[in-house]
């Protein structure tokens, strides 16, 4: 490897989401750094965790349908039994919810947790309340996507929490998702919930930290053979 690759590959990514976020950061920083150099040091720091915030990095998603992956990077909030939300049509039976709540220092671009085809994406317009909550999960608005995967139907909703006011999604219904491959983001600090069928076991614990595209949430059908791995 040469000296020019192993300093690209210390940098991490920027998503092309937060290039208007980081440059007017970086515009105001200078304006203000004109009267102030408090001011500018106060505004650099600003614009540094913004580029932050926006990071998309490189992941390696194990490469098995049995196995499903956290959607994002975050600490596992919930898991266990709820009901997912009415309009993605599911049925109003529990289905095994777990949750990955985001900070505002947390990777925030969004991974499918499984493979398979969107069959619906639906959008609610919502409260803006802490994402650590239990309600908001009915209560704040959301973006779900529904995936019809190999060991059946998934749910990956996007919540809004009290800080983010928007999310992103750029996948489309009818078109195919690999695990751990992007599908959208939630600006500042947030939530995702992911539904599944009672024959998934999870394996993760509240309290535990998640890294988007590679910690596994939840298994199908018993014990997982050792996984391969892509890079993504």
């Amino acid at each position: 490897m040469s000296l020019v690759d192993t300093i690209k590959n210390a940098f991490v990514p920027i998503h092309r989401e937060g290039y208007p976020f980081i440059a007017a950061f970086g515009a105001a920083t200078l304006f203000l750094g004109y009267f102030s150099s408090t001011l500018f040091w106060i505004g650099f720091i600003l614009t540094a965790w913004c580029a932050y915030f926006f990071r998309d990095p490189e992941r390696v998603t194990p490469i098995d349908d049995r196995l499903v992956v956290s959607p994002a990077d975050g600490i596992v909030s919930a898991v266990g039994p709820a009901v997912p939300p009415r309009e993605l049509g599911l049925g109003g039976g529990e289905m095994t919810r777990i949750s990955v709540f985001m900070n505002v220092f947390s990777c925030h671009v969004n991974r499918s947790p499984v493979r398979g085809r969107i069959s619906r994406i639906e959008h609610r317009p919502g409260k803006f309340l802490n994402a650590e909550l239990d309600k908001a999960s009915t209560e704040n608005e959301r973006n779900g996507l529904v995936i019809e995967s190999p060991n059946g139907t998934v749910a990956a909703v996007q919540i809004a929490g009290l800080v983010a006011r928007r999310i992103v999604c750029w996948a489309e219904p009818g078109g195919a998702i690999g695990t751990g491959e992007r599908f959208g983001l939630i600006r500042f600090g947030s939530r995702v919930d992911v539904f599944l069928p009672s024959t998934a076991t999870p394996r993760v614990a509240v309290g535990q930290t998640a890294v988007g595209g590679e910690t596994v949430l939840a298994e199908f059908g018993g014990v997982a053979a050792t996984p391969l791995v892509r890079v993504s």
